[in-house]
């Protein structure tokens, strides 16, 4: 479905403390041809260009800040830029990401919760949720959505997480298939992407 690679799935990434680090080894462990990654990580905005551009020094697949309106593509991760949200859209012949200035939600722009809930509206059993490290519970919620919509989810487990929250977050809510130690986690979402 995807140019260059047999993904069923686009892959949505929510991430805070200890997320920069959880990222890279997730990252780092996808293929050229990965299935597209849209990620919001807590982060301040000035930091964010130059943690996309170390990443894509590190990655096979290209990673890159997202931008407005851009058709989303196998082979690339997209991390929203500080300051914003970051939804899916559908774009003919796919999807293309949306980038939004609305308050904070749960304290955060971006909010896991924006861009996991639009890949529960717009992307249903297309999508494949992962949540890593982080505190709080920004994105359980809409993980929750993207279940109840078809998605397979995953989780990052606690012994290999900075932070707890987010994932004890989702798994508390019955909305996780998965729980995962970090290092295991790109592989079974490769995997699980292909599941139709």
């Amino acid at each position: 479905m995807f140019k260059g690679t047999h993904a069923a799935r686009i892959i949505v990434v929510g991430s805070s403390t200890g997320g920069t680090e959880a990222l890279r080894v997730f990252l780092s462990q996808m293929p050229l041809n990965a299935p597209p990654i849209l990620i919001a990580q807590h982060m301040p905005e000035s930091f964010v260009p130059a943690f996309a551009a170390r990443l894509d020094g590190l990655c096979a697949l290209r990673v890159k800040l997202a931008e407005q309106g851009e058709e989303i593509r196998s082979g690339t991760a997209y991390i929203s830029p500080g300051n914003v949200h970051m939804e899916i859209a559908k774009h003919s012949p796919g999807y293309c990401t949306v980038l939004k200035d609305d308050p904070p939600l749960n304290f955060h722009r971006p909010s896991v919760e924006k861009l996991f809930s639009s890949a529960a509206k717009i992307l249903g059993a297309q999508a494949l949720g992962v949540m890593l490290t982080g505190m709080g519970k920004d994105g359980a919620a809409a993980m929750l959505e993207m279940k109840q919509a078809g998605a397979i989810n995953l989780a990052q487990d606690e012994a290999s997480c900075v932070v707890f929250g987010m994932p004890r977050a989702v798994i508390e809510l019955g909305a996780v298939d998965e729980v995962l130690p970090l290092d295991r986690i790109a592989e079974r979402a490769i995997l699980r992407s292909r599941e139709h």
